[in-house]
């Protein structure tokens, strides 16, 4: 499966790794694997299993932003687009959309490299929001 592309250095060469997915946006905040026990007898990596990924990856730029801790508050437009499989590596590119006085919003895309090749897929997408969070754990300031 092609999915999307990847730009790689051009070599061919034994060991070349494409770089990012050509149409991916964003930054990359998460790589792993799938394992047989993140999926169901037929072989397929479990959503909630993929959503988490995504949101550890979401959080981790929201974070960087916020200066500090954050939670999730809403995850909105999810779209799992292809399914992912065990042996895939995952990869969660992530941008930041908006933010706000206390918030930040986080586009997260999922590709997934089948197996051992160079082919890569967009799986999945969605938009999550996270509130930065003071010491007491109540909403804070981002700062500017």
């Amino acid at each position: 499966m092609s999915g999307d592309g990847a730009s790689g250095d051009g070599s061919g060469g034994m060991g070349a790794i494409p770089d990012r997915p050509t149409a991916a946006k964003g930054e990359l905040m998460l790589r792993t694997f799938a394992f047989p026990a993140d999926a169901n007898p037929a072989g397929d990596i479990f959503g909630g299993w993929l959503l988490g990924q995504m949101d550890i990856a979401g959080a981790s730029l929201a974070r960087r932003r916020a200066h500090g801790r954050v939670a999730t508050v809403a995850i909105a437009q999810m779209t799992f687009k292809l399914p992912v499989f065990v042996g895939d590596e995952v990869s969660c590119y992530c941008s930041i959309v908006r933010v706000g006085s206390t918030s930040v919003t986080i586009d997260v895309e999922a590709w997934a490299r089948r197996g051992d090749g160079d082919d890569l897929a967009r799986v999945t997408e969605g938009v999550f929001t996270y509130v930065a969070l003071g010491a007491d754990r109540r909403a804070r300031q981002i700062p500017k």
